[in-house]
């Protein structure tokens, strides 16, 4: 090992087991005077106490309990972002239950693989469309006992009313009878081939990754912060946010449609944003936009303000002191310009993070140069979500920060980084071999991501082992299942589907040139290879072969655009292995102009 990073663990000793149900229980104890969330309704975002949460969670356990679900059963959630996602996730919590958390935006196919591999004995869906899902493939999910709405669940919280009346210690003896080591969680993350793999993350693994707060130098989370959380309760960042809101008692107003984020900002003024690259992309898209279209006194002014914000951004990086002049350009400059760009954001966002795919550091360094400093971090589902991050005071732009507290960092011979902690998960679900690949018996984990680490110890990502790929939302795709399906079709050769740090999927497909040569005579198109791929009737064929391979998959893996390229990919130009695999870093490069073309 060439290169290695740490951080040293706290000394305090946690007394009682580590348990997702004590989180809870805690978090409501501490009698904090802030809501526990904001609900959005008609008439606007609603205030919901720490003790009307709690009673919700306790009545919604003891319903549970009474319809005889126990310790150890698997239950999904499928829904959008909602207050009642993270008040169910907490009653399984709270009787041992164990969640299955599965994206709105899974197909049927998706859902079902996901309900019968985790033997959920129950799913409890947002709303009618998500309950359609579950009825279309139920036929196949004989263990599937217990089907509920968010609609239903004022019925079962009167049926856990009743049952604790009956039986006033159950759930109390169901928490006491949960271990840290047994399993809160199975999330689900794309392979390279085959079907998702189910990463099992114990109540210890993610009670230690929201205490880690507690050993950062500086508050990075406070009591008084209100949260926007838009990300997706079905991912890993979007589920350690939640715990965190109770483990520090922050207020979270949860948003189910991520295209509202502009709408809800200045709604609900959060200081805290965590998000994916696309939405600070989006933004910055817009801010630029705006920018250019100011005219006269306003485009001078803004010309003038944006060189002393990237210049005071600048010494503050490389920690050197601003020249009394300077600050005070910058004061001005703050007071006519920025300050507006924040309000348009809310006014009070403090500290907005960015996570689950990295972040061109342009953008990084141009929200920095406007008063808003992106903690950027890097983590994965196998560690329970982050390994190191950026912070207020302590950064770096283009890396992703330090290693956390209790995080051992290092890289290995071959540049893959590895990872040791508390959080590492207990393997993939049913799948010992595909365990056994990523984590070894001294506890490194392998992250698949080729990385270096600095002098001050700051770790950069600098490629991706396995080509996966995680677009702009932070949703990850396996290309080769896409790509495998796009050469079921004998009007297709080669397919390399794209769409790294993208806000799609993309793909370049190449024709086989016998069998498109014989569609074209038959449809009496002349014509040879290069001249056909320009041809709009091939397009046409060409796309039903992408709609197809797109009918079964869940929107973020369906490819959005093509490209048909005028040759195949081939030995001769290095793109292809001797065992026909394809090398996309070289096919990516050979056929730069056509990616962009993509992504125009």
């Amino acid at each position: 090992m060439t290169e290695t990073a740490s951080a040293a663990p706290g000394a305090q000793q946690q007394a009682a087991a580590r348990t997702i149900a004590r989180l809870w229980r805690d978090a409501v104890a501490a009698g904090h005077a802030t809501p526990a969330y904001l609900v959005e309704s008609d008439d606007g975002w609603q205030e919901l106490s720490w003790e009307d949460a709690d009673e919700r969670v306790q009545a919604y356990a003891n319903g549970l309990l009474a319809r005889g679900i126990g310790k150890g059963d698997a239950f999904g959630i499928l829904a959008q972002n909602d207050v009642d996602w993270a008040l169910m996730d907490f009653a399984l919590a709270r009787m041992g239950a164990v969640g299955v958390p599965i994206y709105a935006n899974s197909s049927p196919k998706d859902v079902a693989y996901l309900l019968e591999h985790s033997e959920a004995v129950g799913v409890v869906c947002g709303d009618a469309d998500q309950l359609a899902k579950v009825e279309e493939v139920s036929s196949g999910l004989p263990g599937l006992k217990h089907v509920l709405t968010f609609h239903d669940l004022p019925g079962l919280a009167a049926h856990g009313r009743d049952f604790a009346a009956s039986s006033p210690t159950a759930l109390d003896d169901a928490s006491a009878a949960i271990d840290e080591e047994d399993l809160y969680t199975i999330i689900y993350t794309s392979g390279t081939t085959g079907p998702p793999k189910g990463c099992m993350l114990s109540n210890r693994n993610y009670y230690v990754m929201a205490s880690v707060v507690d050993q950062m130098e500086t508050a990075y989370y406070r009591q008084d912060d209100v949260m926007l959380l838009y990300l997706p309760l079905a991912h890993n960042y979007g589920r350690l946010m939640q715990l965190l809101g109770a483990y520090v008692g922050f207020t979270i107003a949860f948003l189910g449609d991520p295209l509202r984020v502009a709408e809800a900002l200045p709604q609900v003024r959060p200081t805290l944003l965590p998000s994916v690259p696309r939405v600070y992309e989006k933004v910055h898209t817009a801010l630029v936009a705006r920018f250019d279209a100011a005219t006269g006194t306003k485009r001078r002014l803004i010309d003038w303000a944006l060189p002393v914000g990237r210049e005071v951004s600048r010494l503050e990086s490389e920690g050197r002191p601003i020249p009394a002049t300077l600050r005070t350009k910058h004061r001005v400059a703050d007071r006519l310009v920025f300050s507006k760009v924040r309000e348009s954001l809310g006014g009070r966002l403090r500290m907005p993070g960015s996570g689950g795919a990295p972040l061109s550091k342009d953008i990084i360094e141009f929200f920095d140069a406007v008063g808003l400093r992106i903690a950027e971090g890097y983590g994965l589902t196998e560690c329970t979500t982050a390994a190191s991050t950026n912070r207020p005071d302590v950064y770096r732009f283009g890396s992703v920060g330090q290693p956390l507290p209790g995080f051992d960092v290092r890289i290995a011979d071959d540049g893959e980084i590895e990872l040791r902690s508390e959080t590492v998960f207990r393997g993939y679900f049913k799948d010992p071999e595909a365990t056994a690949a990523v984590l070894g018996d001294d506890g490194w984990l392998k992250t698949g991501d080729i990385g270096r680490i600095d002098e001050d110890g700051f770790l950069y990502i600098t490629d991706r082992k396995k080509d996966i790929l995680v677009t702009a939302g932070g949703k990850n795709v396996a290309p080769q299942n896409i790509e495998n399906d796009l050469k079921t079709s004998k009007y297709v050769s080669q397919a390399l589907v794209v769409g790294d740090r993208k806000p799609y999927v993309a793909a370049l497909i190449t024709l086989d040139e016998p069998e498109i040569l014989k569609w074209a005579e038959a449809q009496g198109i002349d014509g040879d290879l290069e001249a056909l791929t320009r041809d709009e009737r091939v397009r046409a064929l060409i796309q039903e072969v992408v709609d197809e391979a797109n009918r079964e998959r869940s929107r973020f893996e369906q490819v959005k655009r093509f490209v048909i390229l005028p040759r195949d990919f081939s030995m001769e130009h290095g793109e292809v292995t001797p065992t026909l695999k394809l090398r996309r870093r070289a096919v990516s490069e050979h056929f730069a102009d056509e990616l962009e073309q993509l992504y125009a």
